[in-house]
């Protein structure tokens, strides 16, 4: 179960392919071993109404939001929130050259007792 949310802010449509992001967040995801494929979500929500900082309308924003299930130590949440901010930071690299963006990731490990799944997805993807 990571499930992986980005919000943005809508003038950065024409400046950020977001499948393509969601796509490079996938694979690193899926790079750290740690996830299984059939668990993995990532999705971009865009922001239409937003302000950002000091209001300048080329202030953009990126915001991660990472949902884990529980069981990986704090070095592998780590190395995993690492993994992520560096591929996107790289992605992302033309948006820096400008001081009007933000970026953040923040990592969330949900409560097993609180969470409900069903999933048709893992049984195909296990070849049961």
């Amino acid at each position: 179960m990571p499930h992986f949310s980005i919000e943005y802010s809508a003038n950065l449509d024409s400046r950020v392919d977001m499948n393509a992001l969601c796509a490079l967040i996938s694979d690193t995801i899926l790079e750290t071993g740690l996830f299984e494929v059939g668990a993995v979500r990532v999705r971009a929500f865009r922001a239409e109404a937003y302000s950002v900082a000091d209001r300048l309308p080329e202030n953009g924003f990126i915001d991660m939001s990472f949902r884990i299930g529980a069981g990986r130590s704090a070095e592998e949440k780590q190395r995993t929130g690492e993994a992520i901010f560096s591929a996107v930071g790289a992605y992302l690299a033309p948006l820096f050259t400008t001081p009007h963006f933000a970026l953040s990731l923040e990592i969330r490990e949900i409560d097993p007792d609180l969470s409900w799944k069903k999933n048709a997805i893992h049984p195909r993807l296990r070849g049961k």
